[in-house]
């Protein structure tokens, strides 16, 4: 083997995607001095997808203070890749769950609008395309706090704007909106959404109803707020002419897939083809022997929409075979192999906690690695002597 392409995912809570690719090129090292090792960082628009687009692209990171979903100032930050004028942002960052404690956790009143600071500031310091994950929102307001922080106005019955910060109880006193104000290059900015769940803006399967109560919404609030979202998505039809209620994925991070179309002309798209085309993948796979990829833990889930698979789809196109070593293994992980996957390993060799794998996790990497290669040896040479 001359080439190898490592393009792993974050090992969530533990190593992110570089770091993964590092111990797994050491193991490989061990086996194949010599061999060309290319460290592709990935991830599937969740967690770490920021981290992995700045390793990847040898961008940095932009902090800015901006408005948490409490409305309190908090320091935020988003991945810059100069090159591209790309802004990478996380809405976990200046509008996720974490940012909310006990009390707090009420999606009556919490707010998207420091992620509408985010991508002003990015639109500011001149990006002409702007990559956003929605996972991990502490929000249900249907994108509206981030369209006031683009300029985008909210009117009451009267025609007064509301002056109070868009939120999912806000939603209610909506009668209008106003659009003149908009940050006039929020439109000439290519916007696109990682987005990879399938929930609507309202129903029964959408924000509300769905991830309303792990954000500290009450059976009550629920019925209130998947309202509230469904006024909206009249008012979107009817003053913003887009139709986004039913739409695939609108439900998204309390609504804010929803938001980000009607207000941004946002695209959704699936985290994992957003990745695979910011990194220019297959430039790197092209002439390859093998590509290795992995992700915290393997199972049938990983088939679908995860990094593994769509490295795996990519390596297919050049008839490349793919291995992916995980944190751990389920009984039901063999179900990979349907879907492109050629080789799994785990990178614990024995029965451990969390905690323990965690502690070893780097070595247990290079070990899973060499042990991949080793196999993958024995039956070249086997296949030789045939």
């Amino acid at each position: 083997m001359k080439k190898i392409v490592i393009a792993p995912d974050s090992f969530k809570g533990n190593l992110t995607s570089l770091e993964v690719a590092s111990c797994l090129e050491k193991g490989v090292k061990r086996v194949l001095p010599k061999v060309k090792c290319v460290k592709v960082p990935m991830a599937d628009g969740g967690e770490g997808t920021v981290q992995s687009m700045v390793d990847a692209a040898k961008g940095k990171f932009v902090s800015k203070r901006v408005k948490s979903p409490t409305g309190k100032l908090i320091t935020a930050k988003y991945g810059w890749l100069a090159k591209d004028r790309t802004a990478v942002i996380e809405m976990a960052e200046a509008s996720g769950l974490p940012l909310v404690k006990g009390r707090e956790k009420n999606p009556l009143k919490t707010t998207t609008y420091g992620t509408g600071q985010l991508i002003l500031d990015a639109i500011n310091k001149g990006a002409k395309k702007i990559i956003i994950g929605i996972g991990g929102s502490a929000t249900n307001d249907g994108g509206v706090g981030m369209a006031q922080a683009l300029g985008v106005r909210f009117l009451n019955a009267n025609g007064k704007e509301i002056k109070e910060l868009g939120s999912g109880g806000m939603i209610a006193k909506v009668s209008g909106i106003d659009t003149q104000a908009i940050d006039p290059r929020v439109a000439k900015t290519k916007i696109v959404v990682a987005c990879d769940v399938e929930n609507p803006l309202f129903g029964k399967k959408g924000a509300s109803h769905v991830f309303g109560p792990q954000k500290g919404a009450t059976s009550k609030m629920v019925l209130q707020l998947d309202e509230n979202l469904k006024n909206l998505s009249k008012l979107m039809k009817r003053d913003l002419k887009q139709d986004v209620g039913r739409m695939p994925g609108a439900g998204a991070a309390g609504g804010l897939g929803a938001g980000l179309v009607a207000f941004a002309g946002a695209k959704l798209e699936s985290g994992v083809k957003i990745v695979l085309q910011a990194t220019n993948l297959a430039k790197y796979i092209k002439g390859a022997d093998l590509v290795l990829t992995g992700e915290g833990r393997v199972d049938f889930q990983t088939a679908f929409g995860k990094t593994p698979s769509g490295v795996a789809k990519e390596a297919k196109k050049y008839n490349i075979p793919v291995i992916v070593i995980g944190g751990a293994l389920s009984d039901d992980a063999r179900q990979v192999f349907d879907h492109g996957i050629d080789g799994i390993e785990s990178a614990a060799a024995k029965d451990m906690s969390l905690e323990q794998a965690i502690l070893n996790s780097k070595q247990d990497l290079a070990n899973a690695a060499e042990r991949v290669i080793r196999m993958i040896l024995i039956g070249k040479n086997m296949a030789t002597k045939k």
